[in-house]
């Protein structure tokens, strides 16, 4: 296509280049500031990819502060009850290279995080990323490469803190309605929202089984 961009050339071509504080504010390793970010952070989404190069980004939540950075700098992550689908980890075991974006409701600027990641069982590293008595079986460590504080504008743009500006759900299809066409096109919509709140009760905090 003649629209297409092909090389990185014709792409700067269209852009600036970045300079100042875009390019200073990256460094390697987690600071003071970082680590005070990461302590509010309730949110954190971990993107990866396999060995063929095909994406995926995970959400991972808990209490503020429930990733840990560990004494030398590096960030477990704690993985608790989910699908099993296990695509992150596995994503991991085929490609090392991860990145994190951390988010603080309420804060327009997130936290970036770029390194290499590892899974562990050791069981320091499992019980510092604990969420009460939930110790994960495994452990997301990654070892930062690129940190760096994001500016505000995607956040600010879509107003995603500001009640007033969020999207009325009216004329969207539910999660459970969304299930029902994708996997159980005989369940009641009803029994399966049911299913869905009856597993978050009895797993939200639990170690994966």
């Amino acid at each position: 296509m003649d629209d297409e961009i092909c090389t990185l050339e014709e792409l700067r071509a269209i852009y600036r280049r970045p300079g100042g504080g875009a390019v200073q504010k990256e460094h390697g390793s987690i600071n003071l500031g970082d680590r005070a970010f990461i302590a509010h952070a309730p949110f954190v989404v971990i993107s990866t990819a396999d060995a063929d190069g095909r994406c995926d980004a995970s959400p991972k939540g808990g209490p503020p502060g429930f990733v840990s950075v560990l004494d030398d700098g590096r960030v477990a992550i704690p993985d608790l009850s989910g699908n099993n689908r296990l695509d992150t980890m596995q994503n991991v075991l085929d490609n090392a290279r991860v990145a994190l974006l951390f988010l603080v409701p309420g804060l327009e600027e997130t936290l970036r995080v770029n390194g290499r990641a590892s899974l562990s069982t050791d069981i320091e590293v499992r019980t510092a990323c604990a969420i009460g008595d939930a110790v994960p079986k495994v452990a997301i460590v990654v070892d930062p490469e690129e940190v760096y504080i994001h500016c505000g504008k995607a956040l600010r743009r879509s107003g995603l803190w500001q009640q007033e500006q969020w999207p009325s759900l009216d004329d969207m299809p539910t999660p459970a309605e969304m299930l029902r066409d994708e996997v159980a096109p005989d369940m009641e919509i009803a029994a399966i929202q049911e299913a869905l709140e009856s597993d978050y009760a009895k797993t939200l905090w639990q170690a994966p089984q």
